[in-house]
């Protein structure tokens, strides 16, 4: 999509009049085939752009550098709102939800009735999920899932059709809270991120394209660059809200999501990330009646005593990051194949909804069916469930199993890890672990709004309080063995067993339960997990984006371009401009082919413009605008004196189709000619066609490029590199 035009001339279907001005070449290769275009962030620096540049007054540098820290304030406020929203809405409904399942289950369990509370189950969980499902697949389905993958692959320079839009936001929004509501194995936390992202994008740019609004501030952060810079604000301060984790989300940010940094961009990264935890503290502390603002984060995990560890310990820490690793990439594999299947067979609107029934059903069936068969009960009194359900216990008695299942995942996760030992019978979590895990499995990749963390929190904590469970038995009177600590340690490990990040995930885990203390367990583990994960396969974000085609770049060279030149896998006999170039030419480019740069060279006759020694690149965009505002030679003296960088920024991000310029149906402007000087980058990046793939390919990822163009010894345009070359 990205890359300058490149025409088969062997093509039995060539669209040019073989007497067209227009050159037809062979490319030496085929590109892989892709959706996706590529944003840009490198600079635009055209006459325009310095002009402007110069006109500044010193304190306007100073007004736009207060404006970005403003910008990253109310980014961490709203953040925090939407997660403020989210959260209260489904604890509110939630609660309402158990509760009335909590009573059907008493008044129908003396007359031996279990059908009538399975049936209330099942709808309950069925209704929510339909509005969700709904409203995600026919309304905006970029809400669907987590959302990282998307903002991950947006950071990397790739540009995701209506992934930062209102529109998309809200029904993120109310997707995940029908999703959670609904029962479904997920979590409201890996959503926040997106929300974030979209928030951060839309406040910078001062204006809203889903709302046809433009209120006529933070007009010069109208480009790739500057949008950029915030969505890392935003993604940043989804995390803080989610896991009251700030310096764990600028990690996220750096190790997961951001290729460019600077010292200024890491402050506001982290205001944003700190405005948005402590917001949601208040908030949330206020809601829940808290004195002291203690409610840390949409995952609250609740204050942990302090767990105290032995050396000798270590080694059953890496054994189990080792199979969290192995469980991790069991995980990934399973959900992989499953995915290609639906992308086979269930490809209609309708068969997408009725796939989401139909899980959230066989959810309903697995939690009944293990409180039903389970008799696990315990006594009252420090209830894991604000809604303990009796069943077929002794009065003043709770089933320990029906309570992993009547309350949301994010308090499960929190009774795990603060349960006293012996709240759960090992045939309980025997039963639970592969139950959610298969759950989980078939859950991601629905048409619904969920993240994955709280349910690989969820599986790894169960298993490792088994495993305390286990060591308990096998080695009676010792003291080290806490069932909170070993479920901590297996979330850790399952969960860096499937996204397979390290530092950011340490520190958030370490941010959420506030044990410093306990660093260091955490990151053997998580170091141990990620290493067995990634020899089997990726991490589940970068399988999904692998899955999806997008084509990301890593960050380092494919291994097999090591030892190549960009000539190997340049796109060769670029179509260029010339300085001067006739509309009609321009018009017929545009026209006729979907890419966005296109090289300008010296003044050349009308069929060897590739021969030009290059003077610059201009993009679709530019020509665009250029022929929308009738900016033409013949007609300068009416334009010349009041052209800016603002008319192309006025247009950002949604420029127009060639199709809706009416040059295109007027013969007689096709005429007129354009002088690119003005207009065009006159310092594009290029290398020469002898430079090695793996430099070429860090200055095009560190740069943020779109189009790395490739020159002769002369400075003859020989080729062109796009992200896609480097994918071949």
């Amino acid at each position: 999509m990205d890359e300058v035009a490149l025409i088969n001339s062997d093509s039995e279907n060539d669209p040019f009049d073989p007497d067209s001005p227009l050159p037809t070449f062979r490319s030496r290769t085929t590109r892989p085939k892709s959706k996706y275009e590529s944003l840009d962030y490198d600079v635009c620096e055209n006459e325009l752009w310095e002009q402007e540049q110069i006109s500044r007054k010193p304190r306007f540098t100073v007004r736009k550098d207060f404006a970005r820290w403003i910008v990253s304030f109310w980014v961490g406020i709203l953040t925090a709102g939407i997660g403020c929203i989210i959260a209260i809405t489904i604890d509110v409904v939630s609660f309402y939800k158990y509760s009335f399942l909590q009573k059907a289950v008493k008044e129908n369990i003396a007359h031996g009735d279990l059908v009538m509370p399975y049936i209330f189950h099942v709808i309950l969980n069925i209704l929510p999920v339909i509005i969700g499902s709904v409203l995600v697949t026919y309304v905006e389905p970029v809400a669907a899932g987590s959302g990282i993958p998307l903002v991950k692959c947006y950071l990397n320079g790739i540009k995701i059709p209506k992934v930062v839009r209102l529109k998309t936001l809200v029904v993120k929004a109310i997707g995940v809270i029908t999703s959670v509501i609904g029962g479904l194995a997920g979590g409201k936390e890996g959503p926040m991120v997106h929300c974030g992202a979209v928030i951060a994008a839309g406040i910078s740019q001062g204006k809203s394209s889903s709302l046809n609004k433009d209120i006529g501030i933070f007009r010069y952060f109208r480009d790739d660059h500057e949008k950029r810079d915030f969505v890392v604000g935003g993604a940043s301060a989804g995390v803080a809200a989610a896991f009251n984790a700030p310096i764990g989300g600028l990690l996220f940010s750096l190790e997961e999501a951001a290729s460019f940094w600077n010292q200024s961009l890491i402050w506001r990264t982290l205001f944003a990330s700190v405005v948005s935890s402590f917001t949601l503290n208040l908030v949330l502390s206020a809601y829940h009646g808290l004195e002291n603002f203690t409610y840390h984060g949409l995952f609250n995990l609740g204050e942990f005593e302090a767990l105290p560890f032995e050396y000798y310990e270590l080694p059953i820490y890496i054994l189990m990051g080792i199979f969290g690793g192995l469980s991790g990439a069991l995980w990934i594999s399973l959900n992989y194949k499953l995915n290609m299947f639906r992308e086979s067979f269930i490809k209609k609107k309708w068969l997408k909804v009725v796939e989401a029934i139909l899980v959230t059903a066989i959810s309903a069936t697995f939690a009944s069916f293990m409180m039903y068969l389970i008799s696990d009960c315990r006594p009252l009194g420090n209830d894991p469930t604000t809604t303990p359900v009796q069943l077929f216990c002794e009065d003043n008695e709770y089933n320990a199993a029906a309570a992993l299942w009547f309350q949301t995942p994010e308090a499960s996760v929190k009774s795990l890890f603060h349960d006293p030992p012996g709240s759960h019978r090992v045939a309980t979590l025997l039963m639970f672990v592969p139950i959610y895990f298969f759950l989980s499995n078939i859950t991601y990749g629905l048409n619904v709004s969920l993240g994955i963390f709280i349910p690989c929190l969820l599986v790894g904590a169960a298993w490792g309080r088994l495993v305390a469970s286990f060591l308990a038995l096998a080695f009676p009177g010792i003291k080290f063995i806490n069932p909170g600590k070993y479920a901590l340690v297996g979330a850790a490990a399952q969960l860096g067993g499937t996204v397979r990040m390290t530092i950011s995930l340490a520190v958030i885990l370490i941010e959420t339960t506030g044990n410093i203390w306990f660093a260091l367990p955490i990151i053997v583990t998580l170091t141990s997990s990620k290493w067995m994960g990634d020899y089997f396969n990726d991490g589940i974000y970068d399988t999904q984006i692998k899955y999806s085609k997008v084509p990301i770049l890593h960050w380092h060279a494919p291994s097999k371009c090591l030892n190549m030149k960009v000539k190997k896998i340049m796109s060769e006999k670029v179509v260029c401009v010339k300085m001067r170039e006739s509309v009609e030419y321009i018009v017929k480019i545009l026209q006729q082919t979907h890419f966005n740069g296109f090289p300008v060279v010296d003044e050349v006759d009308e069929v060897n413009r590739q021969n030009g020694r290059l003077r610059g690149i201009i993009l679709r965009s530019q020509l665009i605008v250029i022929l929308k505002r009738s900016f033409f030679e013949e007609t300068r003296s009416y334009w010349e004196q009041n052209v800016s960088i603002e008319a192309f920024r006025n247009e950002y991000p949604r420029y127009p189709s060639i199709r809706d310029i009416a040059i295109c149906r007027d013969k007689g402007l096709k005429n007129l000619t354009i002088n690119f000087e003005l207009f065009m980058n006159k310092s594009p990046y290029d290398v020469n066609e002898l430079t090695s793939v793996p430099r070429a390919f860090m200055l095009f990822r560190a740069l943020g490029l779109r189009h790395l163009v490739i020159v002769d010894a002369d400075n003859h345009v020989t080729g062109i590199i796009t992200r896609k070359d480097f994918l071949k």
